[in-house]
């Protein structure tokens, strides 16, 4: 985004409350019952739930089986929550889509490891000409993409997907397990699968807006992969040297000292095109090699990256988003390396209070989606305004 005078940070965004957002503590007994009353479901196209990993989530897809009605249901775990006051965990986070402003076609992907690509695409179209004969004056459309984040397999994904979509933007994020890594779950109506995906298309009279924003810059510091295991996203050597030991002795730090925060302060990104993107790390192996949140091969050239102040970088670009006017609501899929870094940096309390004066609702991921792209670290989301009305 381009930077531009934004609102100071006392300055409230005012919404319409056009689409209708609920909060419920996981473990409450009547999670269900309180995100129905909130939500009010009976003219809604579309609820996107995001369910904290500690839900009871066979208890709650029992309780929650027909609530929505006659809404269809979409969502998945997360790596924490964005919900009414920023970030929280142990929540469950509602998204209503009234079907006076929204229609939805959800597309189910139970198996991620036998994609069927011009099946894909031929489905995609075919929705998507669907919407646009339901509602030919309606112009707004995006694509919301929830994906198993430990499938390996969203690199791939988002790349058939774009084909059939076309011009109309996708963005997403990978289902979490906190900081667990156990299993990550889709929910597609009364399903809960792993190894799946599910495509929600979207058409609207309102005005959208796409986005994916990072706060980190290039260094001149480089590294070349020199060994690796694309398919399980392994990289062994780095500059011809075990790989954590040569990433560690570029930061100055012990290798026997590299941790979660070690990765979010100090990413790596490559080059494409005029562009750079996130290849972020997610753990050291036992054998000492680096395990990738998204895609990465033999003979990449990694730039090490350095962090701008999140706080005066979320404010500038949630502030871009309202320079025509604020919009309605931010449906939000914010990197869990995102939230360590704020953490760790006691900068978390500042974003959540930015994240609920701009009402961006949504969750932590384990790696984000953007057009044709699997990324890392940035928040990535879609922006919705008021419907116009002469």
């Amino acid at each position: 985004m381009d930077e531009v005078r934004g609102l100071s940070m006392a300055e409230p965004v005012q919404a319409t409350g056009l689409v209708r957002t609920a909060f419920a503590d996981c473990r409450a007994p009547d999670a269900v019952d309180q995100l129905v009353k909130a939500l009010s479901p009976a003219d809604l196209s579309l609820v996107i739930l995001f369910l904290s990993p500690q839900t009871d989530l066979k208890g709650f897809m029992h309780a929650a089986s027909g609530r929505f009605a006659p809404a269809r249901v979409v969502g998945c775990t997360t790596a924490g929550e964005l919900g009414r006051d920023g970030y929280t965990e142990g929540e469950i986070v509602a998204i209503g889509l009234p079907s006076a402003h929204f229609t939805a076609a959800p597309l189910l992907i139970d198996d991620l490891t036998t994609l069927a690509p011009q099946d894909l695409i031929a489905d995609t179209i075919r929705n998507r000409h669907a919407l646009a004969a339901d509602h030919p004056d309606w112009h707004s459309e995006f694509a919301l993409l929830l994906v198993d984040g430990l499938s390996t397999r969203e690199d791939a994904l988002a790349a058939e997907l774009a084909v059939g979509l076309g011009p109309v933007p996708l963005f997403g994020g990978s289902a979490g397990d906190g900081n667990d890594f156990g299993t990550t779950y889709i929910l597609h109506e009364d399903q809960l699968l792993t190894n799946a995906a599910v495509l929600i298309q979207v058409r609207s009279d309102c005005p959208i807006r796409v986005f994916n924003t990072d706060h980190l810059q290039p260094t001149p510091r480089r590294m070349v992969v020199t060994g690796a295991d694309p398919a399980k996203r392994l990289v062994h050597e780095i500059n011809a040297e075990p790989a954590a030991r040569e990433y560690a002795r570029l930061l100055g730090k012990d290798p026997e000292q590299l941790s979660t925060f070690t990765f979010a302060a100090h990413p790596v990104v490559v080059r494409i095109g005029e562009q750079t993107h996130v290849r972020a790390i997610q753990r050291v192996a036992e054998n000492g090699d680096l395990v990738f949140f998204s895609a990465i091969d033999e003979g990449v050239i990694l730039t090490l990256a350095e962090p701008e102040n999140m706080v005066t970088h979320l404010e500038r670009e949630l502030s871009a988003l309202s320079e025509q006017g604020p919009p309605d609501m931010i449906l939000g899929c914010d990197c869990l390396l995102r939230r360590v870094e704020a953490e760790q940096k006691q900068m978390a309390n500042d974003l959540s209070r930015l994240l609920a004066r701009h009402r961006v609702v949504g969750f932590s991921t384990y790696g984000e989606q953007v057009n044709s792209m699997h990324v890392n670290q940035t928040l990535t989301g879609v922006a919705i305004y008021p419907p116009e009305r002469s």
